[in-house]
């Protein structure tokens, strides 16, 4: 295909395209012309054919006395230049010539996919911890970055594309980018927290404080960072400022662990002596309780003494009283009274029962005081035959108090009135520790209603 035609009125019609493979901003020129070698490179006519590709912007810039105007022709794009497709030039041309008249502008092809990498290497500077100011650790940062151009009609507005080079651009970028990293590493340490001699282990955390900072600046040239990689930041390690920091810090922190230790140590000792303390006052407290609920327990066995003899005298006067009664005293028959001795008999009857009752509760008390008094001293002998009746004492931890032992009728009956369950721990002679009732086989059947066959029958009550 020619890259040239001719018009109606003899003037050339120009293809116009961008065949470069890499370029951020191309500028076009007719065939042959070289830059600024004569107007007729900036003269294009009407009818002439346009192709932008995808990803490439043409701009149509004019220069008119009442300033620059442009026209952005996005691709894909493959057209005459007509007036529907370019209303600022629409604008400013007149239809002379059968709409062939030419016209000046400069066309510029900007690249909208492609992405400029830049390498930079900033020079070793004096980086300072703030703990420590007398010692200066010299570092240098390396890494790369790339950027596009997003917006051209802002990057047109910044740039004066008739003297553009990427060089230059490149140039620019690169001295901002090197003044933002070494402003935000040497602030670090302080900003942020850092230790001097931590930072090169803390590359992705840098990059990421960075990155925004110098999104922020390449917005002045128009352009929008892609990827910023800071690869490395090296320290001089064979500097005096090195040597002496890591010095001081080494010595600080085996002071410091030193200190922690002691601390550690004592906090330790602290504890043991708490916790040896409380298991003495838990002790203390365990036989107290002991002791005070052994003395209630003889208390109550005096109670129930006194009681007895209490009755015992009301009797004996009862008794009394009705021998020196007479049925005939006050009726004049034989001296016996029968209202009085029929309140007698009443009253002997029912003390009577009563210290009936009080000797058989008193001998149900002093046959278990018997059958404890048995377990413990047979304690090591052999355990019953299969299918025996059994006169094991259970010791039970109620509340962390420990009482008993009880045989397994009493515990038959503390599980009847909800005064212990299958949870509730005992021990016997022979067992190795305390495990909850409802776990040893003997006692397993008193918390399973109805009483399943073979389960030990508690022994009646003495008479």
């Amino acid at each position: 295909m020619a890259l040239f035609g001719r018009g109606k009125s003899g003037g050339l019609m120009n293809v116009i395209r961008c065949d470069e493979q890499e370029y951020l901003v191309w500028k076009w020129r007719p065939a042959g012309q070289e830059a600024n070698s004569t107007s007729r490179e900036n003269s294009i006519r009407y009818g002439s054919s346009l192709r932008v590709k995808d990803g490439e912007v043409a701009v149509f810039v004019y220069k008119q006395k009442d300033g620059t105007m442009q026209d952005f022709i996005y691709g894909p794009f493959d057209d005459t230049i007509k007036t529907a497709n370019f209303p600022v030039l629409s604008s400013i041309v007149g239809m002379a010539f059968g709409g062939e008249s030419p016209f000046q502008a400069e066309i510029y092809y900007i690249n909208l996919a492609g992405v400029i990498k830049l390498n930079f290497g900033i020079p070793y500077f004096d980086v300072f911890d703030p703990r420590f100011l007398d010692f200066a650790v010299p570092m240098s940062v390396g890494g790369s970055l790339t950027f596009n151009i997003a917006d051209p009609q802002a990057f047109i507005k910044t740039h004066r594309l008739i003297n553009f080079t990427l060089d230059e651009l490149k140039a620019q970028i690169k001295d901002a980018v090197t003044r933002r990293i070494k402003s935000e590493v040497s602030n670090a340490p302080e900003k942020h927290q850092l230790p001097v001699l931590q930072i090169e282990r803390r590359l992705d955390q840098i990059n990421d404080m960075i990155k925004p900072l110098i999104k922020e600046d390449l917005e002045d040239f128009a352009v929008s960072l892609k990827r910023l990689d800071i690869s490395r930041i090296d320290v001089d390690k064979q500097s005096e400022g090195y040597r002496e920091l890591r010095s001081v810090t080494a010595d600080q922190q085996k002071a410091t662990i030193a200190a922690q230790t002691a601390v550690n140590v004592k906090n330790l000792a602290d504890m043991q002596d708490i916790n040896a303390r409380n298991l003495d006052e838990t002790l203390a407290i365990q036989r107290e309780e002991a002791q005070r609920a052994q003395r209630l327990q003889t208390e109550t066995q005096f109670i129930g003494a006194h009681a007895l003899n209490r009755q015992a005298d009301v009797m004996q006067t009862a008794a009394k009283s009705m021998g020196s009664s007479s049925f005939g005293s006050g009726a004049g028959s034989s001296g016996i009274n029968p209202a009085q001795f029929m309140t007698g008999m009443a009253v002997g009857g029912a003390l009577g029962n009563q210290m009936a009752g009080m000797v058989n509760n008193m001998g149900q008390q002093m046959n278990n005081q018997w059958q404890q008094q048995a377990a413990q001293n047979n304690a090591q002998t052999p355990p019953p035959m299969p299918g025996a009746p059994t006169n094991t004492q259970y010791h039970i931890a109620i509340n962390g108090q420990q009482y008993g032992p009880y045989p397994v009728s009493t515990l038959t009956q503390m599980v009847a009135q909800g005064q212990m369950n299958a949870n509730t721990f005992v021990w016997a002679p022979g067992m190795s520790q305390w495990l909850p009732a409802g776990q040893v086989p003997e006692l397993a059947c008193i918390f399973a209603p109805p009483m399943p066959a073979g389960c030990p029958v508690p022994p009646p009550p003495m008479p």
